[in-house]
């Protein structure tokens, strides 16, 4: 079990190591794809703070924000402060990178840095939960770790997402899948979910 953990250096670290398979998705300009791909009523732009705000909602509640992957019934631990930064555990059913019929138990361990607005997903294969439960991860793919953050400007923000996937040798299977994610033209489902449930827009794809 993971008590204390430098998420950063955890995920760095496996972000060097040989034979993992790494994937450094293309900087979305999230205003820039809003104009060109959606009709947008009321009209909106993000800011930087609204962007993380999905970000953020987006940690504490996945299966809400990323439906298409992670299934209902996701699990929150109690958060820990530390100055501007909140840290948590996360347990959630998700479908898996290269077979989406699949699924498996997934375990993480998070890191909001609000401040310099970055996230980070440190995969485990074991957690005891504070009420005694013990979770294991579930087969099917490698544990993964995990690295959202938004970049930019206040008045154009980037949405920047890097994944590392704890692999002994590149699986271009998961790379594949991750080069179709990069090559998606509209906005990620997590940031529509935002605009549509938080925001209170409606969008309709062109």
């Amino acid at each position: 079990m993971v008590t204390t953990l430098d998420h950063e250096a955890v995920f760095e670290q496996a972000w060097t190591s040989a034979g993992a398979t790494t994937a450094d998705l293309p900087p979305v300009r999230v205003n820039d794809v809003l104009h060109e791909r959606y009709v947008v009523s009321p009209p909106f732009e993000y800011t930087g703070a609204q962007l993380w705000d999905m970000e953020v909602r987006k940690a504490k509640a996945p299966d809400v924000f990323i439906p298409t992957v992670v299934l209902p019934g996701a699990e929150k631990f109690p958060s820990v402060w530390r100055g501007q930064v909140e840290e948590f555990t996360r347990v959630s059913e998700q479908r898996l990178w290269t077979d989406r019929a699949r699924t498996a138990l997934i375990i993480e361990h998070v890191r909001l840095d609000h401040e310099n607005r970055r996230a980070f997903f440190v995969g485990d294969e074991r957690f005891e939960a504070p009420d005694g439960r013990v979770f294991t991860a579930g087969t099917g793919q490698p544990i993964f770790h995990v690295e959202h953050s938004v970049g930019g400007s206040e008045q154009d923000p980037l949405n920047l997402w890097r994944i590392v996937n704890l692999t002994d040798q590149r699986d271009p299977a998961l790379a594949a899948a991750f080069d179709e994610l990069a090559h998606d033209p509209y906005l990620r489902v997590f940031i529509e979910v935002h605009l549509r449930e938080v925001l209170g827009r409606e969008l309709v794809r062109r």
